[in-house]
């Protein structure tokens, strides 16, 4: 049986990982910068500050992830204009999304700067924490305008298949923001010694030089030459800018409830305490590892989806999807295994507190149990957005995680007193209320497409 599905879908997993493996190096950029900095701050400097890197990546990834599910937009109606040879197109798209994604990081930035920074005082988080936390989110808050100029030119990149310079960029940007962010927060070679406020100096240092070599690459390598051609850096049209974002809102939209169930979550864990906070901040980074690894699939599902649709080519369309969800149910598995197996020795990398450790081993058991959902909803998403269908899985994702995941881990977490354990059990149903769901919307929506 299982040699027949192989050789059945077999062209089509070669051809996704070709595609998914350099996006997944870039994708995991996202996650590293985060995961480097609880590392960095877990072992140079205190719990406390830890509990502040996990308050702030909370706050911080759901404004993020506003700004990054916009510049999505762009990535499938590349795909789909290549797909059709209307190279023309392609560079008008560029230019309206490069305005788009300048204005949106800005918008983002002021929100941060004079609402977020604001709010944060009224968390009944502990006093110390949030005092580190402030001037790490203004710092993060900041590089989002350069991020978004450099996920500009990398959707545009990765949705004409050319996905391997990025990841290139994302690998040297990110080991030079571990470099200075040990510099910065150790204080090293006559730097005073900064804390936590380090890994957001070097964060936002590492996104200004990805952008500016992101740019220069897209702009002057032959391989874009034949696309860029009505590229102007002014330029933005109106109807054009509307199908980006009816593509890229919805795109925000899902990322946000469900970065926003996670955020909420450690909102709600950090009213228990600074180590069940800094346990979540532990857990939920190992977890967004192998999610950034999953949504790299994801993104190349997306781009192969969008190709196939614009050529009208529907039996490759469904049988590359189903390769992809084969694909992210293998990779997944054996994540879960590792981190029920090693959930004693997995939280050793980021700190040495023993009762942060025991906590954060818990988490790790609940996170391999949700591994399986969590990969499959999001390459559901990834299908569906390169179909342009993005309302209906938007409404999923707000009833899997808000209708359903966040209320249940309260209860739990609560009123049955499970406290951390609890909120993720809520926030594991959530996963598999979403998994099945766009499951279902795939399903109903590519077999209408083969008749």
């Amino acid at each position: 049986m299982f040699s027949k599905i192989y050789a059945k879908y077999k062209p089509y997993y070669k051809e996704n990982l070709h595609l998914a493996l350099p996006i997944v190096g870039s994708q995991l950029g996202h996650t590293l910068v985060h995961m480097a900095d609880s590392i960095i701050v877990g072992h140079f400097t205190d719990t406390v500050q830890l509990a502040a890197v996990s308050l702030v990546n909370s706050i911080f990834m759901l404004i993020l992830v506003i700004g990054l599910g916009i510049s999505y937009g762009i990535t499938p109606l590349i795909a789909q204009e290549n797909g059709r040879q209307n190279y023309d197109e392609c560079g008008k798209l560029l230019s309206t999304s490069l305005i788009i994604n300048i204005c949106i990081g800005i918008i983002l930035y002021i929100l941060v700067h004079f609402g977020v920074l604001l709010v944060i005082d009224h968390l009944d988080q502990t006093p110390a924490v949030v005092g580190y936390a402030k001037p790490y989110l203004n710092l993060l808050s900041i590089s989002i305008i350069p991020l978004l100029i450099f996920q500009t030119f990398k959707q545009f990149a990765e949705g004409l298949g050319f996905t391997k310079q990025a990841m290139f960029v994302s690998i040297w940007g990110n080991s030079l923001n571990v470099i200075l962010g040990v510099i910065f927060v150790k204080g090293m070679f006559g730097i005073k010694s900064m804390g936590v406020s380090g890994v957001g100096l070097s964060t936002l240092i590492d996104r200004i030089l990805m952008a500016t070599v992101m740019c220069i690459y897209v702009l002057r390598s032959q391989n874009f030459k034949k696309y860029l051609v009505n590229f102007k850096a002014t330029f933005i049209d109106k109807a054009r800018a509307l199908k980006i974002i009816k593509i890229g809102a919805p795109v925000a939209m899902q990322y946000s409830f469900e970065i926003s169930a996670f955020s909420g979550a450690a909102v709600l864990i950090g009213t228990i305490g600074a180590v069940e906070q800094a346990a979540h901040q532990i857990a939920i980074s190992l977890a967004a590892m192998t999610y950034m690894i999953a949504s790299g699939v994801a993104s190349a599902a997306t781009i192969k989806t969008g190709n196939n649709f614009g050529k009208n080519n529907f039996d490759d369309l469904r049988k590359s999807a189903i390769a992809s969800y084969h694909v992210i149910l293998g990779f997944m598995a054996i994540t879960a295994i590792i981190f029920i197996a090693a959930n004693n020795l997995l939280p050793f990398i980021i700190t040495d507190d023993l009762a942060v450790i025991k906590i954060a081993a818990q988490l790790l058991i609940i996170a391999g149990f949700f591994q399986l959902f969590d990969g499959t909803q999001v390459v559901g998403l990834g299908v569906l957005r390169g179909l342009g269908d993005v309302n209906i899985p938007t409404l999923i994702t707000f009833l899997a995680y808000w209708v359903i995941g966040i209320p249940v881990g309260y209860i739990l977490g609560f009123q049955f007193g499970l406290g951390v354990n609890g909120i993720w059990y809520g926030l594991t149903l959530g996963l598999l209320t979403a998994s099945i769901l766009l499951f279902l919307r795939f399903q109903n929506k590519t077999k209408a497409l083969n008749g």
